[in-house]
């Protein structure tokens, strides 16, 4: 939000020339949800209806030969000798039927807005045309431009031509956000450019004034630019496409209209709910501790619980045995995990024991075998 009490007043030729209070509906909070939304219904405001013609698809003869010959229960032209009879109607999935649910002219085209939500959604842009981040973020080329909101002298409303509203454009810093707006002009892409729209345009400059001497006609051929009586602000053109931030050429008389329009004989300026958003400030801030009720003491506090199937502390309160039996069979475990070389050393010396004698075994038997043969029972044959 701005907060500087006085603004500029520019001459013609860009010199300061005096000084005038910043209005208060320049304070207002910055609800860019609000701009949106209100943007969104007033935009579908200037729709006109469509809708496709009520006998389109339904123009031919047609009824369903019903069931038993293999045939879907669609609706089929009638007659013959053309490739045309026998085809399915009506249907949207049929070659030349309508469409699914053909739109109609009563659909309801047009929103109705809160009057205070309006009345807000304007504040809260009028306020962003003073923050120059905005206003830069919004794309327009204010790099010359002297001060934001750039306030005029009230000689702008009695500029009659455009090559006068262009030199006090440029001396003020201005005519770059033409410029620009007017390097933008491109042929649209898609029907629209058959359809009365066939350019499109960046937004430039919005020129605001209290009364109309000429500057209508000086300003309104320039490209992008936009003029608007202080009288009747509208948010189209205060946040165009919902975004606030428009870069707004003030009259002096225009600005200073602005605390007639708003405050106490006008509209209501709306407050921010908050003014202060650090919640830790606030919470350990005197004023709301002193208030707060004392911690409560004596409150019991309770152990997490313990799953019995994990814990044995826990199986214990619910089955001393049971929690005996599984500490048994724990110590168990570790006694046989710490036996455990040495069994496996004596099962490895009984088999290379085993080894040894059936070793021994062989080498008897081969022998044996030398000196001659050897019976079933192990005695020799001579």
């Amino acid at each position: 939000m701005a907060a500087r009490p006085l603004v500029t007043v520019f001459s013609l030729t860009g010199e300061k020339s005096a000084e005038t209070n910043l209005p208060n509906v320049m304070t207002a909070p910055l609800r860019s949800d609000i701009v949106q939304f209100v943007h969104y219904n007033m935009n579908k405001n200037k729709r006109q209806a469509y809708a496709v013609n009520i006998r389109a698809g339904k123009q031919v003869s047609a009824s369903s030969w019903g069931t038993g010959r293999a045939v879907a229960r669609i609706p089929r032209v009638g007659g013959g000798g053309t490739s045309r009879s026998g085809q399915g109607a009506f249907g949207n999935m049929c070659r030349g039927g309508r469409i699914f649910a053909p739109t109609k002219t009563w659909r309801k085209w047009h929103r109705r807005i809160n009057v205070s939500q309006k009345r807000y959604a304007v504040a809260s842009a009028l306020a962003a045309t003073a923050v120059p981040a905005l206003v830069m973020s919004r794309g327009h080329v204010i790099d010359e431009v002297p001060e934001i909101p750039l306030v005029l002298d009230n000689g702008i409303e009695s500029a009659k031509k455009t090559s006068a509203a262009k030199e006090i454009l440029a001396a003020v810093g201005a005519l770059d956000d033409v410029e620009k707006a007017g390097a933008s002009k491109q042929i649209r892409a898609g029907k629209g450019k058959m359809r009365n729209r066939r350019y499109t345009l960046r937004r430039g400059p919005l020129i605001i004034y209290q009364k109309n001497d000429g500057i209508e006609q000086a300003f309104r051929n320039l490209p992008g630019v936009e003029l608007c009586c202080v009288d009747r602000l509208n948010l189209l053109q205060l946040a165009p496409g919902g975004h606030m931030g428009r870069f707004c050429v003030w009259s002096q008389a225009a600005l200073e209209a602005l605390d007639t329009i708003y405050g106490e004989d006008g509209k209501r300026i709306p407050i921010a709910s908050m003014t202060n958003a650090d919640l830790a400030r606030i919470i350990n801030s005197d004023e709301i501790q002193s208030v707060l009720n004392a911690p409560k003491e004596g409150q019991k506090s309770y152990a997490p619980k313990a799953n019995p199937l994990r814990s044995i502390e826990a199986l214990e309160k619910i089955d001393p045995y049971a929690a005996e039996q599984r500490r048994a069979a724990g110590e168990a475990e570790k006694t046989r995990l710490k036996n455990k070389a040495a069994v496996l050393a004596k099962r490895r010396d009984t088999r290379n024991a085993r080894k040894a004698f059936k070793k021994q075994g062989k080498a008897f038997y081969e022998q044996a075998s030398k000196q001659g043969d050897v019976c079933e029972n192990g005695f020799t044959i001579s």
